[in-house]
């Protein structure tokens, strides 16, 4: 069976963030959702799909390199909108404080309980994609003690632990094993939910807080996005390129890889392999490539993810005719959840690795699909259907006195 550690979500929150001034909103009375939020987690949910279903970056090429693009980088992309979701519920520029924090807690809580019940579930089914929903539930619940603190604090934070976490679990690897997935009719169980599994949560937290810090700041100062822009663009030079030069200046690093990896390639976005430090050698501590668990690959990651939301929030505020066009991709994200588990189950009933379709149609068939269930259900209902589930049992939460 073929895993794949590329499932990024994030859930829609239950109620609808408030609209601050000089922000977008979805459109519609009451929504208030930030329209370039939405339009990240669109592009990351297809970004997803093309991981899970398309075709291989191996073979070169426009989608080759497409492909390749969306490897690792649109489940980092999931986990700091995660981040951000957690803001939006505890309070985005000012954390929720007496009653109302009480209350915004429960709700996240809640939130992760049911997140890590679903993601079990889907797990068990055995699917080649290794599903990030119980992960998720435990990102939240890791980083809600966190909730009070502003953007400086959350961002040197998230920082040192990108420092440290990667290094920490490299050093517990004889301890807690290699990277392993469950098989069909298992969990992940806590051990791969912290250190093993697709996303362990010591070097995927990183991302969360980075989500959170950037939900601090004030998206509606242009002075701000541009700041916020030109560090994701930081960041990613500094990740990929970092691992680009190390793996050339150290010596030895990228034989090691390659003799550890069973031969010398290289990917054609960062270093060779993506075993990390998952790996056999102490070299897999310098590469950034997809799921390698290093720091240069969250620090590049996270640059990313960055960049792509603040040209998504500052598009969606400059363009009014983009938007229009946009509202499509906006409806997919509005509903990440429900297009999640679409996913998921699709893979599981279709069968895709066995399927004789070329894989090209198959990942167009799914986001043509996605998206037109999604343009025709927004027109009548704001929240996709597990979402709105998941607003009625976060709902609970209000009756905290």
């Amino acid at each position: 069976m073929t895993h794949h550690p590329d499932s990024p979500l994030l859930p829609a929150d239950a109620a609808s963030p408030t609209r601050e001034r000089g922000e977008s909103s979805t459109g519609g009375a009451g929504v208030g959702r930030l329209v370039g939020l939405d339009l990240a987690r669109g592009l990351a949910v297809f970004g997803m799909y093309a991981v899970h279903v398309g075709p291989a970056p191996s073979q070169g090429g426009v989608i080759g390199f497409l492909m390749e693009l969306a490897q690792g980088r649109s489940s980092a992309l999931f986990a700091v909108l995660a981040g951000f979701a957690v803001a939006l519920i505890t309070g985005r520029r000012t954390p929720k404080t007496g009653l109302a924090g009480r209350q915004a807690v429960a709700k996240v809580v809640i939130r992760a309980v049911i997140l890590i019940a679903l993601g079990t579930a889907l797990t068990m089914t055995g699917t080649p994609v290794v599903p990030i929903l119980a992960f998720y539930g435990l990102f939240f619940l890791l980083v809600l003690p966190l909730y009070r603190l502003g953007a400086k604090p959350l961002a040197l934070i998230a920082t040192g632990w990108a420092l440290v976490g990667p290094q920490l679990l490299y050093a517990l690897k004889p301890v807690v094993g290699d990277r392993a997935f469950p098989t069909v009719g298992h969990a992940d169980g806590i051990v791969s939910l912290l250190f093993t599994g697709g996303y362990p949560a010591l070097t995927w937290v990183p991302f969360v807080i980075a989500g959170m810090a950037v939900a601090r700041c004030d998206l509606a100062a242009t002075a701000v996005r541009i700041r916020l822009a030109l560090t994701g663009v930081a960041l990613a030079v500094t990740g990929y390129g970092g691992s680009w030069l190390a793996l050339r200046l150290v010596p030895g690093a990228a034989e090691a890889l390659g003799e550890a990896a069973g031969g010398p390639a290289m990917s054609s976005m960062s270093s060779p392999g993506s075993d990390g430090i998952f790996g056999n050698t102490p070299a897999g501590m310098l590469v950034a490539s997809p799921h390698s668990e290093a720091t240069l690959s969250i620090v590049g990651n996270t640059g990313v993810a960055i960049l792509v939301l603040t040209v998504c929030l500052a598009a969606m505020d400059a363009f009014p005719r983009l938007r229009r066009l946009a509202k499509p991709v906006v409806a997919v994200g509005s509903m990440s959840l429900t297009a999640y588990v679409y996913h998921i189950v699709a893979i599981w009933l279709l069968d895709t690795e066995e399927a004789t379709v070329q894989p090209l149609y198959i990942l167009l068939g799914f986001i043509a699909s996605v998206t037109v269930l999604a343009t025709i259900w927004s027109r009548f209902v704001q929240r996709g259907p597990l979402e709105w589930l998941m607003g009625r049992a976060t709902g609970i939460a209000r009756r905290i006195q």
